[in-house]
């Protein structure tokens, strides 16, 4: 008889969860505040860590349909635009690894997700937002506004940043801001001029700025993303606030003109503002009882390793063989231990190192000298991480 699991979110990391509890023989129950299931934003990176779990769920006809796979890494200064480093990606990460580097447009990835987690027999709920939750010794549950009380034998809180569940797990009150704003853009690559076109991943480092570019949409698109010092002018809680394009420009005078000619030509821009929360200390902020949580409610981490989605993926995935342990006699606060247990450090040190990237990649001064010394003479040795892409951490028991 299916076990009930209620997951709390329907963005990447909610519908990763239902469609591995699904897949492990649970009945996962998702519930989604918005009308539509849609993603605000553009691109996503996806390291071999994340497309190997995908390709085992079976989708990876699915993501190669939508998906693409750049040739390589190349990071430049935003100065002059000379070349620091070049990572080689396409057939030598797959062979490295085992699995592709892909870059992909946020609602393609959803958009496969959700229809893997309805194939799998997942139900999926609209419009429901979740009010509070709750749990005693047997249960756990949610209270929906207008339905009253839900319950399962599990509840998994993927409600993002701003998570109501991450409450009765952590009582951590709001996300504080990083000083951080992210602009991004996307363009179609057939209507820019051929020397903007690329299949390659794109960085230009600059004080107290960097600059990321890569195709999306099967090569079709272009997603550009700047990220600058600064604060948003929007509520917290809105990923999709106007941008005024001659603000990024203004931040990139004095760049060299490739990078400045790609931000002019992008049709438009949307921005937010940067939130986390301090990296993990313990198996504690992630489980509590029959609650658990998962991807940004668990451990929100900065876009500098391009690892968010990733991340709350390999969570699913350890949650899916967590609670597939449990059987006879249910002990699930013992299985989500487990998971949390298997997570919490392999996050927190993403957590650290992504904080630590965004540092490096803003630098001024003997630092910046220093970074792009190091990067010249060690070349992709320095960039390339065989502790974040050749091991995913989701055995149970496992705290990589």
């Amino acid at each position: 008889m299916a076990k009930d699991v209620l997951i709390a979110g329907g963005g990447l990391g909610g519908l990763a969860a239902a469609l591995a509890c699904a897949r492990s023989g649970w009945q996962a129950q998702l519930f989604e505040q918005a009308r539509v299931f849609s993603e605000v934003g553009a691109g996503i990176q996806l390291g071999p860590n994340t497309t190997r779990i995908l390709t085992s769920w079976g989708l990876d006809t699915a993501l190669r349909r939508v998906a693409a796979f750049p040739r390589a890494l190349r990071v430049r200064t935003a100065g002059d635009g000379a070349e620091l480093v070049c990572m080689r990606l396409g057939a030598t990460f797959t062979d490295r690894y085992g699995a592709p580097y892909a870059t992909i447009h946020r609602a393609d990835l959803q958009g496969l997700l959700l229809e893997a987690a309805r194939a799998q027999g997942a139900a999926l709920r609209l419009d429901a937002r979740v009010r509070s939750t709750w749990q005693t010794p047997e249960a756990a549950g949610l209270h929906i506004g207008g339905e009253g009380d839900l319950q399962g034998e599990a509840l998994i809180g993927a409600d993002g940043l701003w998570s109501i569940v991450r409450q009765q797990v952590c009582a951590d009150g709001l996300p504080p801001p990083t000083g951080h704003v992210a602009y991004r853009g996307l363009a179609v690559q057939a209507d820019l001029p051929e020397s903007l076109r690329t299949q390659e991943v794109n960085v230009w480092l600059a004080p107290h700025l960097h600059v990321v570019a890569y195709p999306v949409r099967g090569g079709d698109e272009l997603n550009v993303v700047a990220i600058v010092e600064g604060q948003g002018n929007g509520p917290a809680e809105d990923w999709d606030q106007e941008a005024l394009a001659v603000n990024l420009q203004s931040m990139l005078a004095g760049t060299c003109t490739p990078l400045r000619d790609l931000v002019r030509a992008m049709p438009g821009w949307r921005l937010w503002a940067l939130h986390d929360r301090r990296p993990m200390r313990g198996a504690a902020d992630m489980a509590n009882g029959r609650i658990a949580l998962l991807g940004d409610a668990a451990h929100p981490m900065r876009p500098y390793l391009a690892q968010g989605a990733g991340m709350a993926i390999e969570d699913a995935e350890t949650l899916a063989r967590s609670l597939a342990t449990v059987g006879g006699a249910i002990d699930i606060a013992a299985a989500l231990g487990a998971y949390a247990q298997a997570r919490w450090r392999r996050c927190a040190r993403v957590q650290r190192r992504s904080q630590r990237n965004g540092e490096i990649f803003h630098a001024v001064g003997p630092v910046r000298w220093g970074r792009d010394l190091a990067l010249r003479a060690l070349g992709e040795r320095i960039v390339d991480l065989p502790w974040l892409y050749g091991a995913t951490g989701t055995a149970i028991g496992r705290s990589t």
